[in-house]
C-alpha cells in the first residue's frame, strides 16, 4: 500500500531537476522585467503629459504678462513737476 501511495506521489508530483527549476526561474524574471517596463513607460508617459501642461500653462502665463506690460505709476511724494511727469507718462 505505502508503495502505491509513493507511485502516485511521484507520478503528481515529479521530483524537479535543475532544467525545470531554471525554466521556472527564467519564466518569473521575464515576467518580472516586463511588468517594470509597463510601469517605467507608463511614468513616461504621465511625466511627458505633465511637461507638456506645464509648458502650456508657462506659455500661456508669459502672453499674459506681455500684455500687462504698461507703465505704472511710481510710489511716494512727489514735487508738482514729476507729479506732471509721471501723469503725463501714464496717459
Amino acid at each position: 500500500m505505502r508503495a502505491f501511495v509513493l507511485v502516485r506521489q511521484l507520478i503528481l508530483n515529479p521530483p524537479a531537476n535543475a532544467n525545470t527549476t531554471l525554466q521556472q526561474e527564467l519564466k518569473q524574471l521575464k515576467e518580472s522585467v516586463e511588468e517594470v517596463f509597463a510601469d517605467y513607460n507608463d511614468i513616461n508617459e504621465d511625466t511627458r503629459l505633465q511637461l507638456e501642461l506645464i509648458n502650456q500653462t508657462l506659455v500661456e502665463m508669459q502672453s499674459q504678462k506681455c500684455l500687462s506690460n504698461k507703465p505704472r505709476r511710481k510710489i511716494g511724494y512727489f514735487t508738482e513737476e514729476q507729479r506732471k511727469n509721471n501723469e503725463d507718462m501714464i496717459d
